[in-house]
C-alpha cells in the first residue's frame, strides 16, 4: 500500500529562488560564477596542500578534506538549480529528490565534523604545543576523518530511509530550489512524528554536539591566552585560528538562522535565501578566507607560480 501511495507522486516541482522571471538570466550568471569559483577555489586548495610538503600537517590535512566536501556539498544543489533556471523547468524526479536529500545531509554533516576536528587541532596546537606532534598523530587524523564519514553516512541514511517510507499524495510543489527535508515533511500525507523526532535527536548529535565541542575548544584557547596576555601570543592565536573561526561563524550562523529561527508558513523567502547562503555562497567564500588570511597558503601559491614561471 505504501509503495502505491509513493508512486502516485513521480516527481516534485521546485519553485526555485524568490526572484522575478526577468531577473533569471542575471541570477543564473551570478550563481554559475559562484559555483565555478567554489569548485576551482577548493580544487586549488587541495592542489596546493598536495604539492607543498610544508602543508603536510594535520590542520591542512583536515582543510583538504573540507575543501573536497565543500565542492561536493555545493554540487548537490547548484547544478540542478542552474539547469532549472536555464531551461525554465521546475521538475525533479522522486528518486532524484530522495537522492538529493541524502547527499545534502551527508556532506553537510561531514562539514560539521571536520570543523570540529579542526577546532580540536587548534586547541592542541595552542594549549599543548610541546605535545602537538605526539597528540595529533597521523593515525588520529585518519581516525577523525573516517569517523566523520561514517557518522555522516549513518545519519544521512537514517533520515533518507525514514523519508522514503512516507507517502506523498496530491501536493508535490516545494517552495525551494532543492529538496529540503523539512519542506518534504510538510508535503507528506503520512504521520511524520518519527521523522521529526529523529531530526531533533540526530541533529543534536550531528550539529549541536560538534558546535558545543568547538565552543569548548575555543574557550580553552581563550583561557590559555589570557593567562599570559602578550601581544605576540594574541597575534599568534589570531593567525592560527582566525580563518577557522571565520568559517565556523559563517557555517553555524547560517544553520542557526535557517533551522532555529524559521520563517512562518506564509512566507519562507527568508529560508530560501539563507539556504542559498549556506549551500552556495559559504562554500565559495571558504577558499578566499583560508587563502587571504593564511601566510602558508599564500606562500605555497607563490612558490608554485614561481616554479611555473622559471621552469625551462
Amino acid at each position: 500500500m505504501k509503495k502505491d501511495n509513493q508512486s502516485s507522486v513521480s516527481e516534485f516541482l521546485l519553485l526555485g529562488l524568490p526572484i522575478w522571471p526577468e531577473q533569471q538570466t542575471m541570477f543564473f550568471a551570478l550563481f554559475l560564477g559562484m559555483y565555478l569559483t567554489t569548485v576551482l577555489g577548493n580544487l586549488l586548495i587541495i592542489l596546493l596542500i598536495r604539492l607543498d610538503s610544508r602543508l603536510h600537517t594535520p590542520m591542512y590535512f583536515f582543510l583538504s578534506h573540507l575543501a573536497f566536501t565543500d565542492i561536493s556539498f555545493s554540487s548537490v544543489t547548484a547544478p540542478k538549480m542552474l539547469v532549472n533556471m536555464q531551461t525554465q523547468s521546475q521538475s525533479i524526479s522522486y528518486a532524484g529528490c530522495i537522492s538529493q536529500v541524502y547527499f545534502f545531509l551527508f556532506f553537510g554533516d561531514i562539514d560539521s565534523f571536520l570543523l570540529t576536528s579542526m577546532a580540536y587541532d587548534r586547541y592542541v596546537a595552542i594549549c599543548h604545543p610541546l605535545h602537538y606532534t605526539t597528540i595529533m598523530s597521523q593515525s588520529l587524523c585518519f581516525l577523525l576523518v573516517i569517523l566523520s564519514w561514517v557518522l555522516s553516512f549513518a545519519s544521512a541514511l537514517l533520515h533518507t530511509l525514514l523519508l522514503a517510507h512516507l507517502s506523498f499524495c496530491g501536493a508535490n510543489t516545494l517552495p525551494h530550489f532543492f529538496c529540503d527535508l523539512s519542506a518534504l515533511l510538510k508535503l507528506s500525507s503520512s504521520d511524520t512524528t518519527t521523522n521529526e523526532l529523529v531530526i531533533l535527536t540526530v541533529g543534536g548529535v550531528v550539529i549541536t554536539l560538534p558546535f558545543i565541542c568547538i565552543l569548548i575548544s575555543y574557550g580553552r584557547i581563550g583561557a590559555t591566552i589570557l593567562r599570559v596576555p602578550t601581544t605576540k601570543g594574541i597575534c599568534k592565536a589570531l593567525s592560527t585560528c582566525g580563518s577557522h573561526l571565520s568559517v565556523v561563524s559563517l557555517y553555524y550562523g547560517a544553520i542557526i538562522g535557517l533551522y532555529f529561527f524559521p520563517s512562518s508558513d506564509d512566507s519562507n523567502d527568508k529560508d530560501v535565501i539563507v539556504a542559498a547562503l549556506y549551500t552556495i555562497i559559504i562554500p565559495m567564500l571558504n577558499p578566499f578566507i583560508y587563502s587571504l588570511r593564511n601566510r602558508d597558503m599564500k606562500g605555497a601559491l607563490g612558490n608554485i607560480l614561481r616554479r611555473r614561471t622559471f621552469s625551462p
